[in-house]
């Protein structure tokens, strides 16, 4: 996907006058990137002059991302994320079949030198999430995660303490995924490499719910983007 066809109306879920949530779009960073032209601060100025986003997304993670059109909405965004009254619900499609029921993982997370994390009980940040699986495929499972604290990193690498690693997350354990993998009879042309269905780790956040600066609990979802519904497409009718 061309980062730079991204039209910022187009990926509107939900406006007032203080806030505007989108729908990310997978590759494309949320602030300032030295390799990329695009990012979507820059396209929210562009909007709205006065533009702040109030969280971050992974490079590769698409789904609901919040922005403040002014400096007070930023604010009072912010103090809900300290307090962590922002409820932040992502799916994420992970390797093996498992049953998680509201699960906890209450890890402490280090961030390291080389853009990883990994978990440390001496050194890390306190790091909670909680996973309940919400579908179960041939080798995989849809896992809902809700992350209680907001730790870089910290879906992926509690996935893989549960030896639930996300799809296509190489860096912390995943596999991507190849539709020879499941599907029988699957031949490709020859002289042609297999691609993976999606060419990225399966993480979407999907709902987030706040108070907006009327004092209105609003909760917005994000629909899952095409590479996404490609993979759930191709897990549904080969399990």
């Amino acid at each position: 996907m061309k980062s730079t066809k991204i039209n910022f109306e187009d990926i509107i879920l939900f406006e007032d006058d203080d806030f505007v949530l989108i729908n990310k779009p997978p590759f494309v960073s949320t602030l300032e990137d030295r390799h990329d032209k695009v990012n979507l601060l820059a396209l929210a100025r562009e909007y709205r002059g006065d533009a702040q986003v109030c969280h971050r997304l992974d490079k590769d993670t698409s789904g609901v991302l919040a922005i403040a059109k002014n400096p007070e909405a930023y604010r009072h965004m912010s103090m809900q994320f300290e307090k962590r009254e922002v409820n932040k619900v992502y799916h994420a499609i992970v390797d093996g079949i498992h049953n998680f029921k509201d699960n906890l993982v209450d890890l402490p997370i280090l961030k390291q030198d080389d853009g990883m994390v990994k978990i440390s009980k001496r050194e890390g940040k306190p790091a909670q999430t909680y996973f309940t699986s919400l579908q179960s495929y041939k080798l995989h499972t849809l896992v809902e995660c809700r992350p209680v604290t907001g730790r870089m990193h910290q879906i992926r690498i509690h996935l893989a303490t549960l030896k639930a690693s996300i799809t296509g997350d190489e860096l912390y354990g995943g596999k991507p995924f190849f539709l020879s993998s499941v599907k029988r009879g699957f031949n490709l042309k020859k002289q042609t490499e297999e691609q993976p269905i999606m060419k990225r780790m399966a993480l979407h956040a999907y709902a987030l719910t706040f108070t907006d600066c009327k004092g209105v609990t609003q909760t917005v979802k994000a629909p899952y983007p095409k590479d996404m519904q490609a993979l759930i497409k191709q897990l549904e009718s080969n399990s």
